[in-house]
């Protein structure tokens, strides 16, 4: 199993990958003047090329995860079997433009062999918190959103912990733009069993993203921050990333060193993140 988090500038795109199966999760795509819009694509590429794509995780509906332009691509290109998202509590311009390309697709698709799968989620609407059949690689388990703390997009957004099938898999926790008053329900509700080798660190690494009870349980190995280079809100906060230091063996952001990606990994003693330049 590995994860490829792309640098995409000030937004989120990640690429999970195990046992020739790939799950992307969000969708920026940098602006078309910006110059590492072709590296991105590339990055789709090459390492997507041996895998079978089975779905696309948008956690949430800010165009810095759900990107009209990257969605269109995964979608169109890459023609995977579903697609899952919040049950977002009210309209943006974003979400119905987001929503114009799924239905579009879906539409293409339907009576056809390989349908478009829609996977709108929300722990009130399920049974249990784990979703099933959506990948022969991979468990995917479920903490967010829920109506209760659906305040504000963010609060929206999905986490949801991803975990590889067999002895070279491991856990990475997916968690959007969740902000701290969301991180105490889940906290309270679901403990231990947030527990995580790898965390997508939340909104970017800001600090409204960082509730320390969380990580106590999450407990991660690595931390991964998708930040933009010099971005206007200072993501990822210092404080966020010292307290991020205190619970996690490594911290690695996306905007180090004039902007890099990382792969990370099992090695032969414990995970491990290289970084690709851009």
């Amino acid at each position: 199993m590995n994860v490829i988090t792309v640098n995409v500038g000030q937004g989120a795109l990640a690429i999970v990958r195990h046992n020739k199966e790939a799950i992307i999760v969000d969708s920026r795509i940098p602006p078309s003047a910006d110059t590492t819009v072709a590296f991105v694509k590339q990055m789709f590429s090459t390492s997507l090329k041996d895998h079978r794509v089975k779905g696309l995780i948008l956690t949430g509906f800010d165009d810095d995860h759900a990107d009209v332009v990257g969605t269109a691509i995964v979608l169109q290109k890459y023609r995977h079997d579903w697609v899952m998202y919040p049950q977002y509590y009210k309209d943006t311009e974003e979400a119905k433009l987001v929503f114009s390309l799924i239905d579009a697709q879906d539409k293409t698709r339907r009576g056809s062999t390989n349908p478009l799968k829609r996977i709108p989620v929300r722990l009130d609407k399920l049974s249990s918190r784990k979703l099933p059949d959506l990948s022969t690689s991979f468990d995917c388990e479920l903490f967010s959103p829920h109506v209760e703390d659906m305040s504000s997009s963010n609060n929206c957004s999905i986490v949801l912990k991803l975990t590889g099938i067999g002895p070279t898999g491991f856990s990475y926790l997916v968690t959007g733009d969740t902000e701290t008053e969301r991180w105490q329900s889940i906290a309270q509700f679901f403990g231990a069993a947030l527990k995580s080798h790898v965390l997508a660190a939340a909104h970017h690494g800001s600090i409204n993203g960082v509730h320390p009870p969380s990580l106590l349980h999450i407990e991660p190995h690595t931390v991964l921050i998708s930040a933009g280079v010099d971005n206007q809100y200072g993501h990822p906060d210092p404080a966020a990333v010292k307290v991020y230091k205190r619970v996690a063996k490594y911290v690695y952001s996306t905007n180090m060193q004039g902007g890099v990606s990382f792969l990370t990994q099992p090695g032969t003693t414990e995970i491990t993140t290289t970084l690709i330049p851009n």
